[in-house]
């Protein structure tokens, strides 16, 4: 059984552990996550600023994801990680699904991510659709995809509503 909550600014290093181990299990070198260990460091004041939950199981954290508003009608999603140990076991579906239905209820019209390479898949399968590519904000040359998904059925048009200021 598990359950999301929201994320405690006190549980940031525990949380910054998961994206960390979650993030080299996709057998990245040492140079690749030396490079993103500031960027993927969870702070208390990020998880005060910002939508933040947690998966708890009887183990523990398990799963995190936090939402960052870029105007009234556009939201990231901003983190997804899964420890390692509980990949495959619908952690991360639950997760998205409550990001889905938190930006929802906020009133948000869509969704918008940037993913992992490695983390495609998941994406189509919650049928986020691919718009195209984003540059790495940290490693030159590296290209990542980036993902809409529709919250609200008024905004047929969305490719018409946001341009690259919105991000």
């Amino acid at each position: 059984m598990s359950t999301i909550r929201p994320a405690s600014p006190e549980e940031a290093a525990t949380i910054t552990d998961l994206v960390w181990r979650s993030k080299a299990h996709w057998g990245y070198d040492a140079p690749f996550m030396d490079a993103h260990r500031g960027p993927l460091t969870v702070t208390p004041a990020y998880l005060i600023d910002n939508l933040a939950y947690v998966l708890i199981d009887q183990e523990g954290v398990r799963g995190f994801y936090s939402l960052v508003a870029h105007s009234g009608l556009l939201v990231e999603l901003d983190n997804l990680f899964i420890d390692p140990r509980a990949i495959r076991m619908g952690y991360g579906r639950q997760l998205f699904s409550h990001a889905v239905e938190t930006a929802r209820r906020l009133g948000y019209q869509t969704l918008q991510l940037t993913s992992d390479p490695h983390a495609e898949g998941f994406y189509l399968a919650m049928e986020a659709r691919r718009i195209g590519e984003q540059p790495s904000t940290i490693i030159p040359g590296r290209y990542l995809p980036l993902f809409r998904y529709k919250l609200s059925p008024t905004n047929e048009d969305e490719e018409d509503i946001y341009d690259e200021a919105d991000m």
